[in-house]
């Protein structure tokens, strides 16, 4: 797959998350085989780019791989001004954001709430398509609610606009991530233009995404929830994807090393203070994933500094050795 002059290694992407895919994550993610990763959405209003939040998501020059952004907001002239901003600050792809279904972000009429103005997302893709020289990029939803699916025309608006490809989510706004995605609206959107399309929602194991693929003819696929706790998802989706074959499972040893290795760059990225705070949702995602024999969370989810964290966490996997080994004693 192809976003301008980028040639992605493949075609599974990472999702752009509010609170989630911050640097550390994008690059262990690129390092476990994800094609591309999408940075944290960033407000298009500069009056917030000097918080420490925004400080942290602006930092792209150490990414590995395309550095893709994305940028949220509803003035045409601010978001042309954000990406430009972005773009300086190392940016390769600039992304926009109409599909947030957040409730402070709709508010704003930003987001998701954009899909019920389309002349609204006329003026805001022109605005930045003729700000930058870097390839932009859009994610939707498929409309705001089922009686107003328009994901073909916003696409359609998106292709004339000088779009270079287009993320869909298979849901509505007013679906939040209730029920089951829809690929339908994904299948007609791919039908419908020529640009590349990538199709998101509810992607957790290979053959979803290998059934996702072929059901749409989409060009690529965006993984979110299913890389929390999970980011070898994205290698075994493309050994899938090229051979055909499941491959297997990371070993306990590796776990415990991207886990480590995970829990240091958080700290070192944020400072002791955040990054301890931070750390909390993401090795509570990993020990979800591997069903926590040992009911660590809490105990970590108490602990109050840096290096109290990293110390459990080493102990945890030697207590959980020592537990497999009586077991099969």
């Amino acid at each position: 797959m192809r976003i301008g002059p980028y040639t992605l290694s493949n075609n599974v992407i990472l999702a752009p998350m509010a609170g989630v895919t911050d640097a550390p994550f994008r690059n262990l993610c690129v390092r476990l085989g994800a094609g591309m990763a999408v940075s944290e959405m960033l407000s298009s209003n500069p009056r917030v780019w000097d918080t420490a939040k925004s400080q942290h998501r602006m930092l792209h020059q150490q990414d590995i791989g395309i550095r893709a952004v994305q940028i949220a907001g509803s003035d045409p002239q601010l978001m042309a001004d954000a990406a430009i901003h972005n773009v300086m600050q190392g940016a390769q792809i600039i992304d926009i954001n109409m599909g947030c279904p957040a409730k402070k972000v709709n508010k704003k009429l930003a987001g998701s709430a954009l899909l019920r103005d389309p002349q609204l997302v006329t003026e805001i893709l022109h605005a930045v398509v003729a700000a930058v020289s870097v390839p932009v990029t859009l994610k939707i939803r498929t409309g705001w609610s089922p009686e107003q699916r328009n994901g073909v025309e916003i696409a359609q608006i998106a292709e004339q606009a000088g779009i270079q490809s287009l993320a869909v989510h298979g849901r509505t706004r007013t679906c939040m991530y209730k029920g089951q995605a829809e690929y339908e609206t994904i299948r007609s959107i791919v039908r419908a233009v020529s640009i590349p399309v990538v199709a998101n929602g509810d992607i957790r194991t290979p053959q979803q995404a290998r059934d996702v693929l072929e059901y749409t003819g989409a060009s690529a696929i965006m993984i979110g929830r299913g890389a929390q706790g999970n980011p070898w998802l994205f290698r075994e989706i493309v050994h899938f994807l090229e051979t055909g074959q499941q491959m297997e499972a990371p070993p306990m040893s590796e776990v415990a090393e991207v886990m480590r290795q995970h829990l240091q760059q958080l700290h070192n990225f944020y400072g002791d203070f955040k990054g301890l705070r931070i750390a909390r949702k993401h090795i509570g995602w990993y020990l979800q994933a591997i069903e926590d024999p040992l009911s660590f969370r809490a105990f970590f989810n108490s602990l109050e500094s840096a290096s109290a964290q990293t110390d459990a966490l080493d102990q945890y996997f030697v207590n959980l050795q020592e537990r497999k080994e009586r077991y099969y004693v």
